[in-house]
């Protein structure tokens, strides 16, 4: 890179507007998004037209009543090439308790902004706004870009991610060489995670009394089998773990049986969490565990289960070595701040780009998934908005130049 076209990309970073980052991020908190609820509306109206007032050509497409996904654009008189895309969604978990100031106000403390989703994620879009609004002027800096930089901002992406797979299912006629979601890394990047998955275990069973209990066939003891099954898969994981992102886990989370204490049980169903690897799908994971109850004689006389799955976001690996993974590195380091490369134990909604769209994908973003994420007085430094809306600036050059 040439010193002047160097001092050129610096100046495009520097022109990020502190002020919008700050105002977008306390109107978005201030637009409760909650989910489960499904009321993400009032927020994709605030990001709308922050969008608008930028210059950015912005469509809505509903993935459900009153459930809009948004897609935000620069200009692309000129760049006709493949695009850069940043990822966010728009929805928030419930407040909790615990919280000292009402979560949907947006409060300072410092350089800090507090309130609900000002973490995950409402501060990164507002960053990733600002970095457009930027690069919508690249022109001016002497940047032609070879392509657009877009803001796909979905819904639903805390509980069943109805969101980005109407994206996915549909997608939108828009090339993309690199997608970096904005998600709270602490501006680590990140270059895999694991993804998720729910899986229902139903069990039937045949009560009896208790005092004969072998006339009848215990759905809850058939659970407790099921449950040694899924223990044991964990352990064999947990020995061949992954390099990056360690291995796959299982959580029982809920667990609901038995019609009275002088019966045998005669049903019993659990809700379990599978964390999956990169490349696991939870209709394999189901099949297999399916196998391994009829094997262990689990399912015989009297004795049904019935697996469904209902939920799966996929996991993704991209190499070590990928242009975007280099491009974000350097991009956060020419903002001003350090930086590594690491993996993800959460799973988000980059995982469908990744695999579904075959987009090379890394998550990037300003906010701490593990100490402010979902807590109570969730916050996020105002200054590391601004870092990582250089450091878009900066990698969206990268890839485009």
């Amino acid at each position: 890179m040439n010193p002047p076209f160097a001092d050129a990309i610096a100046a495009l970073a520097n022109s990020i507007d502190v002020a919008l980052i700050e105002g977008l991020t306390c109107s978005l908190i201030e637009a409760p998004s909650i989910n489960p609820g499904g009321t993400e509306a009032a927020a994709v109206a605030v990001l709308a037209q922050a969008c608008r007032d930028v210059g950015l050509s912005v469509s809505l497409t509903e993935a459900a009543p009153d459930r809009p996904n948004l897609l935000a654009s620069t200009a692309t008189s000129t760049a006709t090439g493949p695009g850069v895309l940043f990822l966010g969604h728009t929805d928030v978990v419930p407040a909790g308790p615990g919280w000292t100031g009402d979560p949907f106000v947006a409060r300072r403390d410092g350089d800090l902004i507090i309130g609900r989703g000002s973490s995950d994620m409402k501060g990164g879009l507002a960053a990733v706004v600002a970095a457009l609004a930027a690069l919508s002027r690249a022109a001016e800096f002497g940047i032609d870009l070879s392509g657009p930089v877009h803001l796909l901002a979905t819904v639903d992406e805390e509980e069943h991610g109805s969101g980005v797979r109407a994206v996915v299912a549909d997608p939108p006629p828009l090339e993309f060489a690199a997608c970096i979601v904005a998600e709270p890394t602490c501006l680590e990047v990140v270059r895999g995670c694991r993804g998720a998955s729910y899986l229902d275990v139903d069990i039937t069973g045949r009560a009896a009394h208790s005092g004969r209990p072998s006339d009848g066939r215990s759905a809850i003891e058939a659970a407790a089998a099921v449950i040694g099954l899924i223990g044991e898969d964990q352990a064999a994981m947990a020995a061949d773990p992954h390099p990056l992102l360690g291995f796959g886990t299982w959580n029982v989370g809920v667990i609901d049986g038995g019609q009275g204490i002088s019966v045998v049980a005669p049903n019993c169903s659990l809700g379990v969490d599978r964390r999956l690897m990169p490349g696991e799908s939870i209709a394999t994971i189901a099949s297999d565990l399916a196998d391994a109850i009829s094997a262990a004689g689990i399912d015989d006389d009297g004795i049904t289960v019935r697996l469904t799955p209902t939920m799966e976001m996929p996991g993704f690996d991209t190499p070590a070595d990928a242009p975007l993974v280099r491009a974000a590195v350097d991009a956060v380091i020419a903002a001003g701040a350090p930086t590594s490369v690491g993996g993800w134990t959460a799973a988000c909604d980059g995982g469908f780009i990744s695999r579904d769209l075959g987009v090379p994908t890394v998550v990037l973003g300003p906010g701490d998934i593990n100490g402010q994420a979902h807590q109570p007085d969730e916050s996020v430094p105002l200054a590391e908005l601004v870092t990582a809306a250089r450091a878009y600036v900066y990698a969206a050059v990268a890839l485009l130049t």
